[in-house]
């Protein structure tokens, strides 16, 4: 092959005439290019000069927008979970393709390659002089250098129109091909442009360059395609789409014609002996149909898939338009190295398929996110993601919120509870303050409850009741060890409904479906339809000591090139540690004196809280230990209010009723057994006793009711986890 200096020696001296001898034969023709006159060849050949210098064929530099290459996201230990790309490709060297692939598409391609300029005399006037009789521009008689320019000049097209005009067929598109191969003949060696060429090229079967196209075809590497392979690449370039092999019988047969005359052609070279292309033309086809990788339909981790890919594409720190980010996705080539704990994420997808069957009409999620930090660890669920109603798979992303592919998510029950438990402990109360409350609880006023409008929103027309509501004195720690709720009915109404919800937000809570926050006296209750990610990460906060940090899926990213930039997590102080550690004290009772106490703890330090909503819409436990939180949920997305929790079979066990305690709660249980198994336990930090410890502003009158000897655990309300919860609006 030749070298460098001579490849440019060849250019710098034949280029010019070359042109000049093209453009005379379109002279003799009468055609007109680039709107002027070429007059016919005369003696001298002044004209031709003349004609060269009008049209301005010198060399014109040509843009190179990187071509589409695929992005691959990995989990946390660097293995790959999926792919996303706008066209398959993966990007190769030039010594990473078999010495015969390279034959075959130059035999077929442009066999003088490697002696001609920035284009081919011989066969473009062949090609011309053909053309000129039917009217048409040939596609064939182009050098592979002009090729590979057509194929930067279409790839670099963002609209119909540019791919067009990319594409028509005229001779002031040839020109412009021209201008840019002579640019691209004194910018690259030949092996360069080879190269290029061949990581461009489309071969069909939405198989991009030569790696993809061998893969997909064969199933097997660019460097290792054999002669009959190879030959069937080379004859695919032509017309890919007439060939694809994957459109059916007669493009397979069309492919086959194809690398049959690529190998006559390869012969009749001397590339190859007559016998060895006979052989070759003997051989099937072979076509794999080798499926692409990619998509988060087809990942192990679909949910997290999903999050990630809208993580890009919601979020301007991946670029400032939703076109530019998702080009970067699609096209940039990227390894996006992600949070995800393969290990954790087995675990609570094993804890889920336990308790609830990917048959089940109720689907179970569950999101685990690290405290201190919002690396997102898990993301499960009972149902594959997928679009097929016979396998009764989910088409949105459960576990997260709608602008990271989820729904309208489930009502969050008495884990909004929290938030009202931490806002007493802003206001300065400790765990043994209280008040007597009775089965049921009606707001005193309109203005008794005021939204963060400082509308008065209480509505004295509606009653909250507990299932089995007896009346009694209830404090911070046994109100929410039974999730009384005529207590936090109460509570609320002491520290204010704005005040509970901006502790909610502080934490990050937001509506799963993106719409405001409903401020409504029953806030506390969880009437907000939530996901398991948000909720997660708000209990992760307390976890940490009151540090909160946005939910966070991707840790680096590196591009085509080697450049990383790394994410850190984005953190700021939500609450007062010793007030987070006084609601981490009091929510640990909840698996001892509480809700949770028939389900257990973990054997280490943990803290959480059940969920149940009105009427068993919906059920939930959200929990933490100081190396991770949790949250699960389970309902039925075709319409939680209207199929409720029960008389319902799920898992293949029969439950009259679905609380917190009963699916959601196990879940959580199993799956931090598994997934903390080799992690050292962490402790909580004490409480602050002097500051929160026994009573102060609202003690427990002496001698204490009777009737509350037999509840002093707070489980009042029969093990579930509130009763009857109202609904904000009687429409939801």
């Amino acid at each position: 092959m030749p070298e460098r200096g001579e490849d440019q020696q060849e250019t710098r001296q034949g280029t010019g005439s070359q042109i000049a001898r093209l453009l005379a034969v379109g002279a003799a023709a009468g055609v007109l290019v680039a709107g002027i006159a070429l007059p016919a060849v005369g003696g001298a050949g002044l004209g031709i000069v003349s004609a060269v210098e009008e049209v301005n064929l010198k060399p014109e530099e040509l843009v190179e927008p990187p071509p589409a290459e695929v992005t691959i996201v990995q989990d946390a230990r660097g293995k790959e979970i999926a792919r996303f790309y706008e066209e398959y490709r993966e990007a190769v060297k030039l010594d990473q393709v078999a010495e015969v692939m390279k034959t075959a598409i130059i035999s077929i391609e442009d066999d003088r390659f490697y002696q001609h300029g920035a284009i081919d005399l011989e066969g473009t006037v062949r090609a011309l002089a053909k053309n000129l009789s039917s009217g048409g521009v040939s596609q064939g008689g182009s050098s592979i250098t002009q090729q590979y320019v057509k194929q930067v000049l279409l790839n670099a097209a963002d609209t119909e129109e540019e791919q067009n005009k990319a594409l028509e067929a005229s001779y002031a598109r040839k020109l412009n091909e021209l201008r840019h191969a002579m640019a691209v003949e004194e910018k690259y060696t030949k092996d360069q442009i080879l190269e290029k060429y061949l990581n461009i090229a489309y071969f069909g079967a939405s198989a991009y360059g030569v790696e993809a196209a061998a893969e997909r075809f064969f199933g097997v590497k660019a460097a290792d395609l054999t002669l009959p392979q190879a030959a069937t690449l080379a004859g695919a370039v032509q017309d890919p789409n007439a060939t694809d092999p994957n459109l059916g019988r007669k493009h397979r047969e069309r492919l086959l014609n194809r690398r049959n005359i690529v190998l006559n052609r390869m012969a009749e070279l001397g590339k190859i002996t007559k016998a060895e292309a006979e052989k070759a033309k003997a051989a099937k086809l072979g076509y794999k149909d080798t499926k692409l990788p990619g998509g988060c339909e087809s990942s192990r981790y679909a949910y997290f898939c999903i999050y990630v890919r809208n993580e890009i594409l919601s979020n301007p720190d991946f670029g400032r338009t939703a076109k530019a980010r998702l080009g970067f996705l699609n096209r940039g080539g990227l390894t996006i190295r992600t949070t995800l704990d393969p290990s954790m994420q087995a675990a609570a997808d094993r804890a889920i398929r336990k308790w609830v069957h990917a048959s089940d009409h109720q689907v179970a999620s569950e999101a685990l996110v690290q405290p201190g930090t919002g690396a997102i660890k898990a993301m499960a669920a009972s149902r594959k993601y997928g679009r097929s109603k016979a396998r009764n798979e989910m088409s949105y992303n459960v576990v997260a919120d709608a602008a990271h592919g989820g729904g309208v998510g489930f009502q969050a029950g008495s884990t909004f509870k929290t938030f009202t438990l931490i806002a007493a402990l802003k206001k300065g109360m400790k765990v043994n303050d209280g008040f007597s409350v009775g089965a049921g609880y009606t707001a005193p006023g309109y203005s008794a409850f005021r939204n963060c409008a400082g509308e008065a929103v209480g509505d004295p027309g509606h009653t909250v009741t507990n299932d089995e509501g007896s009346p009694g004195w209830r404090t911070l720690q046994s109100g929410t060890w039974g999730s009384v709720n005529t207590f936090f009915m109460t509570l609320e109404q002491r520290v204010g409904l704005c005040e509970t919800v901006k502790v909610a937000k502080s934490l990050g809570i937001h509506r799963s479906d993106g719409l405001k926050l409903q401020e409504y006296e029953t806030f506390t209750l969880g009437t907000n339809e939530m996901d398991p990610v948000t909720v997660a990460n708000a209990y992760a906060a307390i976890a940490a000591r009151g540090q909160y940090c946005a939910p966070m899926a991707i840790s680096k990213i590196t591009d085509r090139y080697g450049k990383t930039a790394t994410y850190k997590p984005k953190c700021r102080r939500a609450l007062d540690p010793e007030v987070a550690d006084a609601a981490a004290d009091v929510l640990s009772g909840v698996f001892t004196k509480g809700t949770m106490r028939g389900v257990g703890g973990i054997g280490r330090d943990a803290a959480g809280k059940t969920g149940t909503t009105d009427g068993y819409a919906s059920a939930w436990f959200a929990g933490f230990t100081p190396d991770l939180a949790g949250a699960v949920s389970v309902g039925d997305p075709r319409g939680s209010q209207k199929y409720k929790l029960t008389g319902v079979t799920i898992g293949g066990r029969y439950y009259g009723s679905v609380a917190g305690a009963s699916i959601p709660g196990p879940i959580w249980r199993d799956t931090m057994l598994a997934a903390l198994r080799k992690v050292d336990p962490s402790s909580f930090t004490p409480i602050n006793a002097e500051r929160f410890g026994g009573c102060g502003q609202s003690c427990q009158p002496a001698p204490p009711p009777s009737d509350d000897d037999a509840t002093v655990d707070g489980t009042d309300d029969g093990g579930t986890d509130g009763g009857t919860e109202i609904l904000a609006d009687p429409d939801d």
